[in-house]
């Protein structure tokens, strides 16, 4: 039998073997090839489906391997192929020969009444199938949906032992299920949240706006109730959604972590992703016992990771957010292996100005001294800081924007601009956030206006050469979504306003 197992977002073939000998009685079930205790366990879960889907168990000693033996085996996903070998040996399919080859590969956990689980990673594992030449997947019925976007493999949904058993039993009669190729669509819930809904912050949504075109990290600074949040969860309404290969990769994340909804298919929105700021190592980068599994800046890929009250973080965390932010994936070496999750987010955090929220407010008292803020500000490190494109001020919305009734575009309208803006970004080949080194003179070129204004910026805020390169891209940016094909001094000036923290905030 034919089975697969998933190592990050890939899937690796796996081949399950089955002997059954005299030497041993029917107590005697060993699994060999490095399982972990989920795989050794399945020895009684096989049993008890074998005894009551009415196949009976064999009354020798069943020894089975899983090769290659070098590979960990973590899981119950084999249970459903192990038990198919272990009928396989007792002679079930021996008078049944197709007029074409059906050798599937299968994957499910089983119930003790013979029931198929749904599994992990199945996108993944049609993948697989495709890549290694295997036309049949046969998957748990909650499965279907999300194996089936791969083009390729036809795949049959199974609910009970006994439905696969009779699969394979006649072949020449098994027909897929009519399970749509790709659950896609242009429907969107971003009716739910609106730019529109977020009073009076023009300044903030304009920057937002201008982070959402060139896929620049933004920083929020402001006091409490200012709206950080609300702009936040309204951001993902102005992006474009996903291509069909940023959909298969990111749907690969959310199945191999366990998250992808029951019976959903292909991901269409970008993901949304807002850990609470107490998140582990583990939970934020990946990683874990056993195989490692992707954290919340994977399970972001393609999407927003907002850090709501970023201080609060434990600046180690934040510090491995470095890597990532800078090559677009993380990388987590082990003994045994070396697993890589793609990372491409856009960060997106939230702070106030000071602990107690109100410095800089002109109608509440702040109670911090200057050294306090400092310390606070403090533990975001510069480094980081230089990763983050875009520092805004977020102040207290006015009395009169609250009760305004002019409501300002609305997130299809943005939504359009944004569109627009990456069009012309993809037509160079890649996003401004992501302008490769060699690229930043050309593409970014500056006449004698915009060198002194450059220039200017960086002796008077004392900038490093990563600030140097993020105010030209998002320069750049703003230009794009101008329809300028130079950049000039007015978008220089607007991209070293988006600096507040580079600017002497809490000073």
């Amino acid at each position: 039998m034919k089975s697969a197992a998933v190592f990050g977002i890939d899937a690796h073939p796996i081949d399950i073997e089955v002997d059954l000998h005299s030497h041993g009685s029917d107590r005697d079930f060993v699994t060999v090839g490095l399982p972990d205790t989920a795989v050794r366990e399945s020895r009684e879960r096989i049993k008890s489906a074998l005894v009551h889907s009415g196949f009976g168990y064999p009354s020798r000693a069943v020894t089975i391997n899983l090769a290659p033996a070098n590979v960990r085996k973590e899981g119950a996903s084999f249970d459903l192929p192990m038990a198919l070998g272990v009928l396989g040996a007792m002679g079930a399919f021996r008078n049944h020969i197709a007029r074409e080859p059906f050798d599937p590969l299968i994957v499910g956990e089983l119930s003790l009444d013979g029931k198929i689980r749904p599994v992990r990673g199945a996108l993944s594992i049609a993948v697989c199938a495709r890549r290694h030449g295997i036309p049949h997947l046969i998957v748990p019925a909650e499965n279907a949906h999300e194996a089936a976007v791969v083009e390729g493999v036809k795949v049959y949904p199974a609910e009970h032992l006994a439905e696969v058993v009779k699969l394979l039993a006649n072949p020449d009669f098994a027909v897929p299920s009519g399970v749509p190729r790709s659950t896609r669509s242009d429907e969107t819930n971003a009716d739910a949240h609106d730019f529109r809904d977020v009073r009076g912050q023009a300044s903030a949504k304009r920057a937002l706006e201008v982070a959402a075109a060139g896929v620049h990290n933004a920083l929020m600074i402001g006091p409490p109730g200012s709206g950080k949040t609300m702009l936040a969860k309204r951001l993902c309404t102005i992006l474009p959604l996903l291509t069909f290969p940023e959909a298969l990769e990111t749907t690969q994340v959310h199945s191999v972590a366990g998250v992808l909804p029951p019976g959903a298919g292909l991901l269409v929105e970008r993901p949304y992703r807002a850990p609470h700021h107490a998140v582990s190592d583990a939970g934020l980068i990946g990683g874990g016992s056993g195989t490692p599994k992707p954290g919340e800046v994977s399970l972001a890929h393609n999407g927003i990771l907002f850090l709501d009250e970023l201080p609060e973080f434990s600046r180690h965390v934040l510090e491995l957010l470095r890597q990532p932010l800078e090559d677009g994936q993380v990388s987590l070496a082990r003994s045994n292996m070396s697993l890589v999750f793609p990372a491409r987010v856009m960060l997106v955090c939230a702070m106030n100005p000071c602990p107690c929220g109100f410095w800089g407010d002109a109608s509440r008292e702040c109670r911090c001294t200057g050294a306090i803020i400092q310390r606070y500000l403090g533990k975001i490190s510069g480094p980081l800081l230089d990763r983050i494109d875009i520092q805004i001020d977020v102040p207290a919305v006015p009395y009169q924007d609250l009760r305004s009734k002019n409501e300002g575009a609305s997130s299809a309208e943005i939504r359009q601009r944004v569109e627009a803006t990456r069009a012309i970004q993809l037509a160079r080949g890649f996003y401004n956030a992501y302008i490769p080194p060699a690229r930043l003179r050309e593409v970014c070129a500056l006449d004698a206006a915009g060198e002194r204004t450059l220039e200017l910026a960086i002796r008077k805020m004392a900038l490093s050469a990563r600030a140097h390169d993020r105010i030209l891209k998002v320069a750049r940016t703003v230009a794009d979504l101008g329809r300028s094909e130079r950049v000039e001094a007015k978008h220089l000036a607007e991209a070293v306003q988006y600096r507040s923290l580079d600017r002497g905030w809490g000073a």
